[in-house]
């Protein structure tokens, strides 16, 4: 078999962990109160979706890692690569409610039935170990919503200097 004849996988492993992060308790609580705190800046239900898309991203990533049995080190450090890179060009108002994206995603919803995927895949997947790739989903179904946070941050800050740059007349060409 190859990665590429689990497609599947892949496909409902994004929908479960967009799913269950949409749906979590904590990240619903999160995003109203960053949408008061910002006075509407920080919208509640773009907030959900970005965490939310990173979830999905991140499980299905993880599902990959399972399946090549690569290691997950070298996929951690390059998140958090990524990460370190954006955090630099991101809006300093972001950055902290993106970093704490990624804990309150892993909370009593999603813990559970993404632990579940990951040590059955491994269990059904020839060669692979539950106890030594089963784990290790819940840490990228932590890291990526930080990205796509950080993401949605950077396009937030894109969209008001263009809406800017058009009031001002300054349309460089």
């Amino acid at each position: 078999f190859t990665w590429q004849d689990f497609y599947w996988v892949y496909i409902f492993a994004a929908t479960l962990g967009f799913s269950t992060a949409l749906a979590e308790p904590s990240l619903i609580a999160v995003a109203m109160k960053a949408n008061a705190v910002s006075a509407g800046a920080i919208g509640v239900v773009g907030l959900r979706v970005a965490v939310a898309i990173g979830a999905g991203i991140g499980v299905s990533l993880g599902c990959l890692r399972i399946i090549t049995g690569l290691p997950l080190p070298y996929f951690i450090a390059a998140g958090y690569f990524i990460v370190i890179v954006q955090t630099m060009a991101a809006p300093k108002e972001i950055v902290p409610l993106a970093y704490d994206s990624g804990g309150v995603t892993t909370s009593t919803v999603t813990v559970p039935l993404v632990a579940a995927l990951g040590l059955g895949l491994a269990d059904a997947v020839p060669g692979r170990s539950p106890l030594l790739d089963g784990f290790g989903v819940i840490a990228f179904t932590a890291l990526f919503p930080i990205i796509t946070v950080l993401a949605y941050g950077q396009l937030a800050m894109l969209r008001e200097r263009m809406s800017k740059s058009k009031l001002t007349g300054n349309n460089s060409r």
